[in-house]
């Protein structure tokens, strides 16, 4: 969570989930964006289930150098104006790491309308405590450097809940991850191979679901996503239905995509039968990689389990790592029952 990877920036963190992996997996493939997929083979070579978690976080790049030696930026991703300012960043240059803060004009200094109306991202700046543009040059900083949030990844409430940045959803790909790594410690047997995707660029627009579909040509998916967590002051249960610490949830409606209803029902009931928690869920808002899958080709069965996270798209997310373990149960119970009959099920009419 820790590591260094806004939306076109992915290698630290793909190289991680690399190396980390290479034990598991029976193979390796890339495609030429940069998403990192690891195979699990089964007793078949189809169907073939593509699990999809991205490892992008939501950033920044910088947009200029001012005189005065403050940094202009645009987001990579989507960022709420009103979680950026007093948060420290990393923007990382040709030189290496550089720290800063998010800033704009100090209250002190305003008039009381001004006061009162929202500081807009486009009036705020990056100080990296430079006192002129050589200065902040001389740090390596340039325009298309990128930044992240600084933000320790740490674990409070007893050891129950994480708190850190890039949940959204590097917890998704620990899914999969995890998922594959006890599977072939374990000796799961499944009927079918496992593609586990570490996507990139999907906070710019679902870019490496697209490719990666296009190398794996899979027969059903499984994207691991976060989801709101609407257990919170001011969001109404119709607004965001999944409670964090109450079992991983089943998207059942986002912007991206309507899932497959059978393979919805299918995800339902082996929760059942595995007596694993499960929250149904709905994003009228928000999208994710399935959007791009479930369109790959002729088309591609596919459904969203997430975790359940509060204050996703900011410094800080917090996420249940009970919700976690519970995906990473559900998904194997999943892929165990995944056979050629069951996926062309699916689709028959």
């Amino acid at each position: 969570m820790e590591a260094f990877g806004p939306s076109g920036f992915e290698r630290e963190v793909s190289a991680l989930a690399k190396e980390y992996m290479q034990p598991y997996a029976d193979e390796v493939v890339a495609d030429r964006l940069g998403t990192v997929t690891f195979v699990a083979r089964g007793s078949a070579d189809r169907p073939r289930v593509l699990l999809a978690g991205h490892v992008d976080e939501v950033g920044f790049i910088v947009s200029s150098v001012t005189d005065e030696g403050f940094l202009t930026f645009n987001p990579l991703g989507g960022w709420w104006d009103q979680v950026l300012l007093g948060q420290r960043v990393v923007i990382r240059t040709g030189k290496g790491d550089v720290h800063g803060v998010i800033a704009a004009k100090p209250p002190h200094i305003m008039p009381q309308e001004e006061r009162k109306k929202v500081v807009e991202r486009k009036d705020m700046f990056i100080d990296i405590g430079a006192t002129s543009r050589e200065e902040a040059e001389e740090t390596g900083v340039r325009i298309g450097d990128a930044a992240v949030p600084w933000s320790p990844f740490s674990v409070i409430q007893d050891g129950r809940v994480a708190m850190g940045k890039a949940f959204d959803d590097r917890v998704g790909a620990f899914v999969l991850m995890e998922a594959i790594r006890r599977i072939k410690e374990q000796g799961v047997a499944h009927p079918n191979t496992v593609f586990g995707a570490a996507t990139v660029q999907e906070e710019v627009g679902l870019r490496g679901a697209q490719t990666i579909s296009h190398v794996v040509d899979p027969d059903v998916a499984l994207v691991l996503e976060v989801d709101i967590a609407g257990d919170m002051p001011g969001i109404k249960p119709q607004e965001a239905p999944a409670k964090m610490g109450r079992g991983p949830g089943l998207v059942t409606f986002d912007r991206s995509m309507i899932p497959n209803q059978p393979l919805k029902e299918f995800v339902i009931e082996v929760a059942r039968q595995t007596q694993i928690p499960l929250q149904l869920s709905q994003s009228y808002g928000g999208g994710t990689d399935a959007g791009r899958i479930h369109l790959n080709r002729a088309g591609c069965p596919t459904a969203v389990i997430s975790v359940p996270t509060r204050h996703i798209h900011s410094h800080v997310g917090l996420l249940s790592l009970k919700d976690t373990e519970n995906a990473v149960r559900l998904v194997i119970e999943i892929v165990k029952r995944l056979d050629a009959e069951t996926v062309d099920g699916f689709t028959a009419l």
